[in-house]
């Protein structure tokens, strides 16, 4: 029997300070980047689109999800990061325009 995707429980949406303080790191700004397209993927693949280990990401991915910018998405074993979007939009409208059109260095490997 398949079981229904499950998503986790969302911590609050941080304040203005909190988004900022989190997303003041180049990796974490690019992983909500990739994110707003909406797909699904796991830290090791985003780790293959942001050029890192997938330790390294899933540390940064650990950050997004503890502050309340992403909830973690299960379907069987596989867990998927998604950006929470209309909430992020709903608080401060605008922001994820200006994360989506950002430049942000190709290589990231740290």
């Amino acid at each position: 029997m398949t079981r229904a995707p499950r998503t986790s429980t969302a911590k609050p949406i941080p304040d203005l300070a909190g988004v900022f303080d989190v997303l003041s790191d180049e990796t974490r700004l690019a992983i909500v980047q990739l994110l707003l397209d909406g797909e699904l993927r796991t830290a090791g693949q985003i780790a293959d689109l942001v050029s890192m280990p997938t330790s390294t990401c899933s540390y940064h991915l650990s950050k997004l999800l503890s502050s309340g910018i992403t909830v973690c998405r299960v379907e069987g074993t596989r867990r998927f990061p998604v950006l929470r979007r209309s909430e992020l939009e709903n608080e401060f409208p605008g922001l994820l325009e200006l994360i989506r059109i950002a430049p942000l260095p190709v290589s990231r490997g740290h």
